[in-house]
């Protein structure tokens, strides 16, 4: 183990909550979609895709790099238009129809869906990197000099972290969603179309992964198989915080982040993602069912 700075270890744990908190942002999507429908989106790195591809062509060619904070809004919309689309067309029937091995088709038909969105990308913008122009400067925090496209990346995923929260416990979609998550068929009693729920809770979530691919466009590389490592570190946490925890994957996330990073200050930075994963073996050891999962009741 070699000397380690007080300034090394300071930059090392302050890049890991920024990386960890858009990590957060990527498995809170995917966690708040299987709470409610009980089905994996295993699409969810496509959709970081697409919505680092839209922050690139809005700040490239309408808004400019000054008002990139308007590109992330605008991602928003198209994501949950896109999410909407994709729910209706392909993930309905599952619940519409008296499907059998549901689970079977939501996997089959969201890894397609993956690889279509993954080639119709590759086709459109061909398989060369971009990266939106976003000119800010870096933001010094007592000894620190940070990128200022971090530190925005970081300050926007709180700020939507927050309002997702609010979202979930402070208003009456909120509150179905929550009710759906527990009792499908007591929503439907309660009169509540079931189907718009899913909808709509399927495009929150998929947005979220927008937004994080959007926050994260100036600071990583656009390019087609983007999503690919999300999707992977997105399923890490959702392991470790707890299937089906929304606040677990929050997080979570953060602490993948963390410990990436200091396995890197301190074992090297060529192994960074095993240092993820030997942290999830550990977790499942500990405490099977994640950090706040629950165990289940064979009745």
């Amino acid at each position: 183990m070699n000397d380690v700075s007080p300034e090394l270890l300071a930059n090392f744990l302050v890049s890991g909550l920024i990386i960890g908190v858009l990590y957060a942002l990527m498995a809170m999507g995917i966690t708040f979609i299987y709470s409610i429908m009980k089905m994996i989106n295993w699409s969810m790195g496509e959709f970081y895709m697409i919505g680092s591809y839209v922050q690139w062509f809005l700040v490239s060619f309408v808004l400019g790099g000054s008002l990139w904070y308007l590109g992330v809004l605008g991602t928003a919309a198209v994501v949950f238009v896109v999410g909407l689309f994709v729910h209706r067309a392909l993930i309905r029937p599952m619940f519409s129809t008296a499907m059998e091995r549901r689970n079977e088709y939501g996997t089959v038909v969201t890894i397609a869906l993956a690889l279509f969105l993954r080639n119709l990308a590759t086709v459109l913008n061909g398989p060369d990197t971009r990266t939106p122009a976003i000119d800010l400067s870096p933001v010094v925090i007592g000894f620190l000099r940070v990128g200022g496209t971090r530190v925005a990346a970081l300050v926007g995923a709180v700020i939507i972290i927050g309002l997702f929260y609010y979202l979930l416990t402070r208003t009456w979609s909120g509150l179905a969603f929550r009710a759906s998550s527990e009792n499908r068929v007591g929503v439907q009693t309660a009169g509540l179309n079931i189907l718009r729920v899913d909808q709509v809770a399927f495009a929150i979530g998929v947005t979220l992964a927008g937004l994080a691919g959007a926050l994260l466009a100036p600071v990583f590389l656009v390019f087609p198989a983007n999503g690919a490592v999300t999707t992977v570190k997105g399923f890490e946490i959702i392991i470790i915080g707890g299937l089906g925890s929304v606040p677990g994957a929050a997080i979570a996330g953060i602490l993948l982040g963390l410990v990436e990073s200091l396995g890197s200050v301190f074992l090297g930075t060529s192994l960074r993602d095993v240092y993820g994963f030997l942290f999830l073996l550990i977790v499942l050891v500990i405490r099977p069912q994640g950090l706040f999962g629950e165990r289940s009741r064979l009745t």
